[in-house]
């Protein structure tokens, strides 16, 4: 490989490391060629991007990014899972491929510049995915206005059944 396809490998790679909102390092030593293109089809699906690079040029591309905590696991074959949407999906493909081929393992993270390990994206894994966190968020959102409004109605009413029980006593005291 040339000098200068290195170069514009190890800055696309930086690029896509700093536009990762997670960046999964892995081992996919022992997978053949259906299984790598198994995986990148899930997820290419999910919107990620699995890429097999030289530890060397990770190392490079790596410099001033999130990825950068990484270093230390760029080892032995090493391929990266950047995903740039949502985080808790990319974790479920991830831990899911890892128990159907036990040869593909989960080596480290990095989630916002914090170091995740294998355990900790299996933890991501298990969290509801990112719509249902939404719409459980927007459900909370919609019941303290609702509550707040069902208070507000209850002070006049409130008001008006005294009213109500007031000339009920006054009729029957006629």
């Amino acid at each position: 490989m040339l000098i200068k396809e290195k170069k514009n490998i190890v800055e696309d790679i930086h690029k896509r490391f700093i536009e990762a909102n997670l960046i999964v390092n892995t081992d996919y030593q022992g997978l053949d060629v259906t299984d790598i293109t198994d995986l990148r089809k899930k997820l290419k699906d999910a919107s990620v991007q699995f890429k097999v690079v030289k530890n060397t040029l990770l190392e490079k591309a790596s410099i001033n990014t999130n990825a950068e905590i990484l270093k230390d696991s760029f080892k032995g074959p090493s391929a990266v899972a950047l995903s740039y949407d949502d985080p808790v999906e990319t974790a479920k493909i991830l831990i899911k491929f890892s128990e159907e081929k036990p040869n593909f393992v989960i080596k480290k993270g990095s989630m916002d510049g914090k170091l995740l390990s294998d355990k900790d994206i299996k933890a991501l894994s298990l969290l509801p995915s990112r719509e249902i966190l939404l719409s459980q968020f927007l459900s909370v959102l919609s019941a303290v206005p609702g509550g707040f409004v069902r208070t507000l109605n209850a002070i006049p009413n409130g008001f008006v059944n005294l009213l109500q029980a007031y000339k009920d006593k006054k009729e029957n005291d006629s």
